[in-house]
C-alpha cells in the first residue's frame, strides 16, 4: 500500500485526496492546510487526518474547533510520497522540506520547470520519472495539449502545432480573479508560456501558443491547428481520438454548444463536483485540409490534472506500468464511464 500525503487541500488537493482514497493500492496519510476554513472542516468530516502547514497558525485551528493530527513535517515523514497542491510558488519553497525527509514529491504545473527533476504527463512520458525526487505534474492546459499531441504524433507525425488558448479568468471560487468585463491578451508577448511548457514533455515538438483571458470561470477552450506529416481524413482522426482513454469526442447529437452545457452534462452524469477529467473535443470541429488538422477542445482546469497526479505517484515509485496505472486510476475514479448517454432510437 502506498502512503500518500497531500500538502494543500484546495481546488486540486481535495480532488487528488478523494481520487487517491479510491485507489486499491493507495491510502491517504493525511492532508495539510495553512488555515482553518470550510475545506479544513470538510477534510476532517471526510475522515482525513489534518496537519498544520504553518506552525504559528496552529492556535487558529483550535479556536475554530478543528482537531489537528500534527505538523506538516510529520505528514511528510510518514508518507511514501507527497502531492504538493499548494498555490504556485509555495511548492518550490517546500522542496527543501521534502529533501530533508527524503520523501519524493509531486509539484503542480504552476511551478517552474527548472525547480523539478522532470515534468510528467501520463499519456506521453510515464516511464521517464521513475526514481526522481521532485516531479512536476504539468498544468491543466499543458495536460490537455499533451494528451492531444501524443496520439497524433504517434499515428501521423507532427510538423507543427499552433494553439490559441481562451482561458477562464479564474476558478468559480476565486472571487478576486479577473478580468470582470474585458478580454485580455495573456500574455501580450508571443508565444505564451504554454508552448515551452509542452516542450518539457515533448522536447522536439514545434509548437506556438498564444493566450486570451476572458471573464468566465467554467473551462478553458483551445483552438487547435496541427500540421501533420501525413494526410488522414477527418473521420480517421476522430476515431483515433475517440479511442483514447482521456479524450471525449463530443457527438453532435448531444447538442453541447459550450462549456456551460458540458458542465451540466457532467453534473447530470453524477460526476463529483461536476468534474470533467477528459479533454472534451467537439466532434464536428475535427477538420482536415491537406495536412492541416483543425479542432476545438475544452479543458476543465479544476480537474483534468487529478488522474495525472494519481498516475504520477505510481510512475515515480515504479509500482505499475503505464497501461496498468492508467487503467487502475480510471476505473477507480469512474473515468471509464462515458460522459455521453447512450443514444436511443425510435
Amino acid at each position: 500500500m502506498i502512503h500518500v500525503g497531500i500538502n494543500g487541500y484546495g481546488t486540486i488537493g481535495k480532488r487528488v485526496a478523494d481520487a487517491v482514497r479510491k485507489q486499491p493500492d493507495m491510502e491517504v496519510v493525511g492532508v495539510a492546510k495553512t488555515r482553518p476554513n470550510f475545506e479544513a472542516s470538510s477534510a476532517v468530516e471526510k475522515g482525513f487526518d489534518l496537519y498544520a502547514a504553518v506552525e504559528e497558525r496552529k492556535p487558529r485551528f483550535a479556536e475554530a474547533g478543528i482537531d489537528l493530527a500534527g505538523d506538516v513535517e510529520e505528514l511528510v515523514e510518514q508518507s511514501d510520497i507527497v502531492v504538493d497542491a499548494c498555490p504556485s510558488g509555495i511548492g518550490a519553497d517546500n522542496a527543501e522540506m521534502y529533501e530533508e525527509y527524503d520523501t519524493p514529491a509531486l509539484l503542480q504545473g504552476g511551478e517552474d520547470a527548472e525547480v523539478v527533476d522532470g515534468s510528467f504527463n501520463a499519456r506521453s512520458n510515464f516511464d521517464t520519472v521513475e526514481g526522481m525526487d521532485l516531479v512536476r505534474v504539468v498544468s491543466c492546459n499543458t495536460t490537455g495539449l499533451s494528451r492531444l499531441v501524443a496520439p497524433l504524433q504517434e499515428e501521423y507525425g507532427i510538423e507543427k502545432v499552433r494553439a490559441t488558448l481562451v482561458r477562464r479568468g479564474g476558478d468559480p471560487a476565486q472571487s478576486g480573479r479577473g478580468p470582470i468585463n474585458d478580454i485580455l491578451p495573456n500574455p501580450v508577448e508571443l508565444p505564451s508560456h504554454h508552448g515551452p511548457d509542452v516542450n518539457t514533455i515533448f522536447p522536439d515538438l514545434e509548437i506556438d501558443t498564444l493566450g486570451l483571458k476572458v471573464p468566465a470561470t467554467l473551462m478553458h477552450t483551445h483552438s487547435i491547428n496541427v500540421t501533420l506529416q501525413s494526410n488522414p481524413d477527418a473521420e480517421a482522426v476522430r476515431e483515433l481520438l475517440d479511442d483514447e482513454r482521456r479524450t471525449f469526442v463530443i457527438p453532435e447529437w448531444l447538442g453541447l454548444d459550450g462549456a456551460g452545457a458540458i458542465k451540466e452534462l457532467a453534473q447530470d452524469a453524477g460526476r463529483p463536483r461536476a468534474d470533467i477529467w477528459e479533454n472534451c473535443i467537439w466532434g464536428e470541429s475535427i477538420t482536415v485540409e491537406g495536412d492541416d488538422l483543425y479542432l476545438f477542445q475544452a479543458i476543465h482546469q479544476e480537474s483534468d490534472v487529478v488522474p495525472e497526479n494519481v498516475d504520477a505517484i505510481r510512475a515515480v515509485l515504479g509500482t505499475k506500468s503505464q497501461s496498468e496505472s492508467i487503467a487502475t486510476t480510471d476505473e477507480a475514479m469512474g473515468l471509464d464511464d462515458s460522459l455521453a448517454p447512450t443514444r436511443t432510437r425510435d
